[in-house]
């Protein structure tokens, strides 16, 4: 890290034109250099974090980021009646636009990234890949130019063979990306990519790929000067993921040896001379599990990335810090590259694993971030935040460093056991199982690794249960304004002891339960709404957090957050009776959201006879789409129409099952 006390400021005014953990982490660099940071924040954000953590904060417009962090003409009011003379557009957003990096140029306000003429160039993935071909570099075989329809790239498709991939030419961070492994798939694959394309980017061009089986994705850090310098600072292996999207990265990648880390390396910096590039930029490449030697050209992305920490932990370079003296002309003065230990970061989004993925939304009640040795988070996270449908659901970073791969990885597990989020379903849990998996220890990774894993979610354990219910006890004990409406008061005939249903289940709180569990529970805040509860289980003492919270009791105990089920009796007696009507076994015939957001397209309409498995209603959120599917074979009744909002678990459509066909012999069989 270079030594800043005695160094003027680089710039006076820097606008961070970006939100959530980004923002926070560019503001943090921006404070120690003595540089006055300026927030920008939309009608959802007037709350948040980063906002609190600016010297300055500027409005920009309504929640939809079309209207406020993509507004071009708002971003530069908010630069120029903030008096910034620079700009740090994060990543995400702006950060890779180019008619915003030429309106920067106009006004002669400086961009803290590379010029347009490089974003340009590697901001469409068609004519980057041919850039770099030229220049030597091994690329996929592929095809799709701009203006192409979908019937031209069906065609091009037998040249490319299958497996292929369809990439958004203008986008990344694995939004529209599809594989497809049939060609019957891919009309509606196509179609589907170019929605996502058109509202994540503006641009629907599309390219498609060969899929190489069993990937590796390697990415080289570069940083180049205004001087002719051009350096990397290694490797990140990004293998990792769900959606094509990472979710775990780490540096260096335990694939590469010494002389092929040299030659990707110089391969990505040959990638940047070609756009004559400034800053700080990442060339990706898919390199082969089979064949670490061999390694083809993805994209560069013009911009810092997501995970730029795990670089900065291994070489002890500030990378912001260096995109900000790269901006104000300064030449490049690192030492030759030397990587120390091992760094490992962990993203927590706030998605549902075991709903694909799919994004959630909530309010933040509690949140409490790790601590310790080799630890890091880089977080937009506080008490009260309200996540909502507008934006990429990732709130935080969990990184860990340590001396090998191994000490790393055992305390990134122990920073996401102590990692505390109540309000909202994170994936915390989820990347505590997926780091545990055998090929995750050993460092056998590929792409494809989490589809193929069986990571399901243990079930509730009997414990969290049980103080849920101790909890719900407590309550009604202090709530009781009499003997008589005490849960322990005096009854009529037999004692019984107290019951709550938590999560689905029965919990009867007697003496004995009492006895051995020794409850002690503190309030945290006067509504009670948040509390600590410490208990004796299995000769050990127990501390879980809980909270209630949009009708559940939210509880982290044991390293695992748990969401139990608290329903209403109204909502338990309609569940019951809806199950009456149903056979044993039988598929839900209502299809309910599986996430917050859009309704964007339907795949039937009301009075239609539709078939088990047939797409009925495609929902948009957080630029990611979800089709819900017919669980039944039937007539369907649509209860939501394009456009409309919905929300998590929000009835959209109820299919009347067909009726069973009667056998030869007349006998509809055994009723029981």
């Amino acid at each position: 890290m270079t030594d800043t006390a005695d160094t003027a400021p680089l710039f006076d005014t820097v606008l961070v034109v970006n939100r959530g953990e980004i923002a926070c982490r560019v503001i943090r660099t921006l404070r120690a250099l003595g540089i006055r940071s300026v927030a920008v924040y939309s009608d959802a954000d007037r709350d948040a974090r980063h906002v609190r953590e600016a010297d300055l904060a500027v409005r920009l417009g309504p929640a939809p980021a079309a209207d406020s962090y993509l507004d071009i003409e708002k971003v530069v009011q908010a630069v120029l009646s903030s008096g910034a003379d620079a700009v740090h557009p994060g990543y995400g957003f702006l950060s890779e636009n180019t008619a915003f990096a030429r309106r920067l140029e106009e006004l002669a306000v400086t961009l803290i990234g590379p010029p347009a003429s490089a974003i340009e160039a590697m901001g469409d993935k068609i004519r980057a890949r041919e850039h770099v071909a030229a220049r030597g570099v091994p690329v996929t075989p592929g095809a799709g130019e701009a203006g192409w329809s979908d019937a031209q790239l069906i065609d091009a498709a037998s040249e490319v063979g299958f497996p292929l991939i369809i990439k958004p030419s203008g986008g990344g961070g694995g939004k529209g990306m599809t594989v497809v492994r049939e060609r019957d798939e891919l009309a509606g694959a196509l179609v589907a990519s170019r929605r996502v394309a058109r509202s994540s980017f503006g641009d629907d061009t599309l390219l498609i790929e060969r899929f190489v089986e069993s990937p590796r994705h390697i990415e080289v850090q570069v940083l180049a000067d205004a001087h002719g310098t051009v350096v990397h600072l290694g490797e990140r292996e990004c293998s990792l993921q769900r959606r094509h999207q990472k979710i775990i990265e780490e540096a260096p990648s335990p694939l590469l040896n010494e002389a092929t880390r040299a030659a990707i390396g110089e391969a990505a910096c040959e990638v940047a001379r070609s756009v004559d590039y400034r800053g700080a930029g990442t060339v990706e490449f898919l390199v082969s599990d089979a064949k670490p030697d061999e390694f083809f050209f993805m994209e560069m992305n013009t911009r810092l990335q997501v995970e730029h920490p795990v670089t900065e932990l291994v070489t002890g370079v500030d990378l912001v810090e260096q995109q900000l003296r790269i901006a104000a002309g300064q030449p490049l003065e690192l030492p030759p590259l030397a990587l120390s230990g091992h760094a490992v970061e962990a993203r927590l989004y706030a998605e549902d694993p075991e709903r694909g993925f799919t994004p959630q939304t909530g309010t933040v009640a509690l949140v409490r971030e790790a601590t310790g040795p080799g630890v890091r988070v880089d977080s937009a996270l506080v008490d009260g935040l309200v996540v909502g449908a507008d934006y990429d659901p990732m709130l935080a970073k969990v990184i860990a460093h340590g001396p090998d791969r191994a000490t790393a990885l055992a305390r990134l597990d122990a920073a996401l056991a102590e990692t505390i989020v109540l309000g909202v379903p994170t994936n915390a849990a989820f990347l505590r199982r997926l780091i545990a998996v055998p090929e995750v220890q050993t460092g056998a990774l590929d792409t494809g690794l989490i589809e193929r894993s069986e990571l399901a979610a243990p079930a509730t354990p009997a414990l969290a249960r049980t103080i849920a219910a101790l909890v719900e006890h407590d309550r009604a004990e202090r709530a009781a304004n009499s003997a008589w409406s005490r849960p322990n008061g005096w009854r009529l005939g037999p004692h019984r002891a107290p019951r709550y249903v938590i999560d689905g289940e029965e919990v009867a709180i007697d003496a004995a339960v009492r006895e051995q569990l020794a409850p002690s529970i503190r309030m945290l805040d006067a509504a009670g709404e948040t509390l600590t509860v410490t208990v004796t289980h299995e000769s050990r003492r127990v501390t879980a957090h809980v909270v209630r919270a949009a009708g559940d009791t939210w509880m982290h105990v044991d390293g695992v957050t748990h969401r139990l089920a608290r329903p209403t009796r109204a909502a338990r007696l309609a569940e019951h009776r809806a199950g009456l009507t149903r056979a044993p076994g039988a598929a839900d015939p209502t299809i309910r959201a599986a996430m917050p957001g859009a309704v964007v397209a339907l795949g039937a309409a009301t009075a239609d006879t539709v078939v088990e498995g047939q797409p009925l209603v495609t929902i948009e959120a957080m630029k990611m789409e979800h089709t819900m599917l017919a669980s039944v074979a039937g007539t369907v009744t649509l209860e939501v129409a394009v456009g409309d909002q919905v929300a998590l678990d929000q009835v959209v459509a109820r299919i009347h099952p067909d009726e069973p066909e009667p056998r030869p012999d007349g006998d509809q069989g055994d009723p029981a």
